[in-house]
């Protein structure tokens, strides 16, 4: 099975992410798609050396990249993403907790960025996608691996997920879209996904359920949608029990 999904989009436009540390209090998807990710964001590079927020002096500009498939407009307003809200049956794999610290940036200062929705999608160990048909599957009616979360006050926005599997033609990755929520005063839209070290991806692979799978037939560096950014959206990956954690910070020029 091999679907095919849209590279970047050369008139695109990009994001500010915040580098910060990736810390372990939160942790850590896949056929047709398409982007239809606007962002309001500004596609010229900040320069922070003019800031005299110290935070600012760490933003850089990302870019965005193809929605990717099967994004579907569930409204699952919830963290832990695993399960079918219909049965409670929970996908199998390796726990992985993903923690987005969502920030805006304007005249040159970051400041948290409260009540976006972060929504989050990916496949399972065995590179299926649930309310989706495609050649090898069917899971209408199932919505498993999905859901969003607001950000808080701090900006953050926590899932409790699994170490996605792999799918022909594409990299291990996780989709993502943060957009405004109710009541903001402007419309907002970033859409893009992110990526995993080979090492890491290496070694979960090998364990169940992802191993009765077989070895996966594309690496990063052979995405052509990682060729479009990726190597800026790889996550790193702190162990946590039987399972990984990362927090991820992104901050929006708004």
């Amino acid at each position: 099975m091999q679907r095919q999904e849209e590279g970047p989009d050369p008139t695109r436009r990009e994001v500010v992410f915040l580098i910060g540390s990736f810390a372990a209090a939160g942790v850590l998807g896949c056929g047709s798609g398409s982007s239809t990710g606007a962002s309001p964001v500004s596609a010229s590079t900040p320069t922070p050396t003019t800031s005299p927020s110290a935070a600012a002096s760490s933003c850089v500009v990302r870019p965005q990249l193809t929605e990717g498939p099967y994004f579907v407009d569930e409204m699952l307003n919830r963290s832990d993403i695993r399960s079918d809200p219909a049965t409670g049956a929970v996908r199998p794999g390796a726990p992985l907790r993903l923690s987005f610290r969502v920030s805006r940036i304007s005249s040159g200062a970051c400041a948290a960025l409260a009540g976006a929705l972060v929504d989050v999608w990916h496949c399972d160990a065995l590179g299926v996608y649930s309310d989706a048909q495609d050649m090898g599957f069917n899971t209408r009616g199932q919505k498993f691996l999905r859901g969003y979360q607001a950000t808080d006050a701090a900006g953050a926005a926590q899932f409790t997920t699994i170490y996605p599997g792999w799918y022909s033609g594409r990299a291990v990755h996780i989709h993502f879209k943060i957009r405004s929520g109710p009541g903001s005063s402007s419309g907002f839209q970033f859409t893009s996904q992110v990526f995993f070290d080979e090492a890491t991806t290496d070694l979960v692979h090998a364990q169940s359920p992802y191993n009765t799978k077989g070895r996966r037939n594309t690496t990063n560096a052979a995405d052509g949608i990682y060729q479009g950014g990726g190597s800026q959206l790889l996550l790193p990956l702190v162990a946590e029990g039987s399972g990984y954690g990362s927090t991820f910070d992104i901050a929006l020029q708004l």
